[in-house]
């Protein structure tokens, strides 16, 4: 819009210009997220998805024309718009959101108005061949923040009096103690290789050991040490492989 000088915005030199385009686009896609969470939350027009298109654009719509029309007389210096200017705005701010809402409806394979054939497909999948519910995570995870909660924990390593748990996505420290911490693994398939170290079993991607210790290498990259007193029980419990050769540790 700003490189093109749409709607008679050439009248501006180009920072100005693209200063004013950004204010305006901007502005419809925070209103345009508030409007369309607002009316697929409510759910009412989700039955009809043209009615929910044409109820989310005239809401972006008439909160939009005042953002254009103060933003033009700003940019532009005019002190006022007269009752049909304001008209011909609307109308032009409307046709422009109500183009870009159809291109989002068109974009999107689950749109509105089949939920409910969805829902009646999935419940009588469910009916014939019922589907296990997803296990809860570790009470462990709650402790991590909000980033880290849906990475799987590899990990925990013993630093002072915190605990550094080791996630597929990042790390963070924790004021626990290492067995408090895998008191809140709830039974995460795992074991611990060593005083400071917790690991868990899927996390392992290969293993060394050689004069009497050994190293996991998981799947973020870190290295987990392997004492003496665990080795033995991990290789009975085939951590290290009983198939393939072992290596021996650098």
């Amino acid at each position: 819009m700003a490189f093109v000088g749409a709607f008679e915005t050439d009248l501006l030199p180009l920072l100005p210009r693209l200063a004013y385009w950004l204010v305006i686009m901007e502005s419809g896609a925070l209103i345009g997220i508030g409007a369309s969470t607002g009316i697929r939350v409510w759910g009412r027009l989700a039955a009809s998805p043209l009615a929910e298109g044409v109820a989310i654009t005239t809401l972006i719509a008439l909160p939009l024309t005042l953002v254009a029309t103060g933003t033009t007389a700003l940019f532009f210096g005019t002190r006022g718009f007269a009752t049909q200017g304001a008209l011909v705005m609307f109308v032009a701010v409307f046709v422009i959101t109500g183009a870009i809402t159809a291109i989002n409806y068109a974009s999107k394979p689950d749109i509105p108005g089949d939920s409910s054939v969805a829902k009646a497909r999935t419940d009588s999948i469910d009916t014939v061949c019922p589907v296990p519910e997803a296990p809860s995570p570790p009470r462990l995870v709650e402790r991590l923040p909000a980033y880290l909660r849906g990475a799987p924990i590899l990990a925990l390593e013993a630093e002072d009096h915190y605990v550094r748990v080791h996630t597929a996505v990042g790390s963070e420290l924790l004021l626990l103690r290492l067995t408090d911490a895998t008191a809140e693994l709830d039974g995460l398939a795992g074991a611990r290789t060593h005083r400071s170290w917790w690991v868990a079993r899927d996390a392992v991607r290969s293993a060394k050991r050689g004069d009497g210790r050994g190293e996991l290498e998981l799947a973020n990259g870190v290295t987990a040490p392997v004492s003496r007193s665990a080795l033995s029980l991990l290789r009975r419990e085939g951590w290290f492989g009983e198939e393939a050769p072992l290596s021996d540790a650098s």
